[in-house]
């Protein structure tokens, strides 16, 4: 990419979208078209083509998606993976129709399959079963990715596909049940704390093994792979670390500065129990997260505190 090459972020308000503008703006790109859901509907086709036509951009970063966590995957299946998939079809499409240099699509570590060897190289797709709590929204981004990879077949575009592992940071969603469990996690203990409650319950046993990476360090990789990678298999996106979730658990509460007793309701899904990326791929190509665990919390809660329109979600 050019500093003045036209770029189209799609899904800039969202964590992943208002990172990758942070970044772009960061390394000096001058051209970047956004667009908000009221002014433009990702999921009506007819509205997407026109703005392709008008706009006609010449790379697009597709973080636009509907997210959330166990909760909100588990009861509105059918929404995610409608809106998910509609949106996706719709920008690559538009993008392929109307001549776009190069397309990257953001999709998530939840693709793989949940008994996958671990640490998940990117060839393990398709390869077993899915996660059942997240299989709508997983089976939406195989969708985009794959599509990504058709075109790169049989019309020679380059549009590559990064998946990233859970992320977290400024603008994240902390909506006390719609969202992941990091933000959740922020949330709660900051409430309990201002309640002082004497304990917080989390769900599950808070055995499982997960990844976390800062957003900001993501949206580096997603400018690095613009410029850098070609190809149609997908890139993880991670730190390669992991840690428990109960681990996680008292790191956050420590942050926030939560003193009670953490308690665990085992009647709850633990979702799957272990989810790391083999991030050799990306190192490979010459990139490396930066933002330590626990630092990249207490920046997140940080935003948390002096962002009341996020809190409130």
């Amino acid at each position: 990419m050019q500093a003045d090459s036209k770029i189209y972020v799609a899904g800039h308000r969202g964590m992943v979208g208002s990172a990758i503008v942070r970044e772009l703006n960061r390394q000096g790109y001058t051209n970047i078209i956004t667009r908000t859901h009221a002014e433009l509907d990702l999921t009506r086709q007819a509205d997407v083509e026109a703005f392709f036509a008008a706009e006609r951009p010449e790379y697009v970063f597709l973080a636009a998606a509907k997210v959330g966590g166990i909760v909100a995957n588990q009861s509105a299946l059918a929404d995610f993976m409608y809106e998910n998939m509609m949106l996706e079809m719709n920008v690559i499409h538009a993008a392929w129709q109307n001549g776009c240099r190069k397309l990257e699509f953001l999709g998530s570590s939840c693709i793989y399959p949940r008994l996958a060897p671990q640490p998940m190289k990117e060839n393990c797709l398709l390869t077993s079963e899915l996660e059942k709590t997240n299989e709508a929204y997983a089976l939406a981004k195989i969708s985009g990715l794959k599509y990504c990879e058709f075109l790169n077949r049989q019309y020679g575009t380059d549009y590559i596909s990064v998946m990233p592992t859970n992320l977290y940071g400024p603008n994240d969603n902390y909506h006390p049940t719609h969202s992941h469990v990091l933000p959740a996690l922020i949330r709660r203990f900051h409430e309990a704390k201002l309640q002082g409650l004497p304990s917080v319950t989390c769900w599950g046993d808070g055995s499982p093994l997960r990844e976390f990476l800062y957003v900001d360090d993501l949206a580096n990789l997603c400018v690095f792979l613009m410029n850098h990678y070609s190809g149609n298999e997908t890139v993880n996106a991670g730190t390669g670390q992991e840690l428990s979730i109960a681990e996680l658990t008292r790191l956050v509460a420590r942050t926030v500065g939560y003193e009670g007793e953490i308690l665990w309701d085992t009647s709850k899904p633990n979702g799957t129990p272990r989810k790391l990326l083999d991030v050799s791929k990306a190192r490979a190509l010459g990139w490396e997260a930066r933002t330590p665990l626990e630092e990249g919390i207490r920046l997140a809660y940080d935003d948390f505190l002096h962002n009341p329109m996020r809190a409130e979600r």
